[in-house]
Parts: structure tokens; C-alpha cells; sequence
């Protein structure tokens, strides 16, 4: 998460409370991500088998 901050992707905001409290927010710069992240798993989705069966294959 830190490095996920130091990119600019979230906001890191720690509360004084006991136990202590830490919230992260995606920035506008992660908010864009958003588009990408979801057609990165609709292909993993859609390919999956074919990727189950190349570790299989490459397992033998």
C-alpha cells in the first residue's frame, strides 16, 4: 500500500485512535486504472482455460 501512496494511485490517511486506524482512497490517477483493471480480467476471464492448460502442460 505504501508504494501504491508513493506512485499516486491512493491517499493514505491514519486516524489517532486505538487501535490505530488506517483509511486509503484511490486518487484520480487510480480511479483510472479502473478501465484497464476490468478489461485485463474480462480477457483473463475469457482465456483462463487456455492458461490452465499451458501450466498443465508446462508442468509435465
Amino acid at each position: 500500500m505504501r508504494q501504491l501512496e508513493a506512485d499516486g494511485f491512493v491517499t493514505r490517511t491514519v486516524h489517532p485512535a486505538i487501535p490505530p486506524r488506517v483509511d486509503y482512497t484511490l486518487t484520480e490517477l487510480g480511479h483510472s486504472l479502473r478501465t484497464p483493471i476490468a478489461a485485463l480480467r474480462e480477457w483473463i476471464e475469457t482465456n483462463i482455460n487456455r492458461i490452465e492448460a499451458a501450466r498443465r502442460a508446462a508442468a509435465r
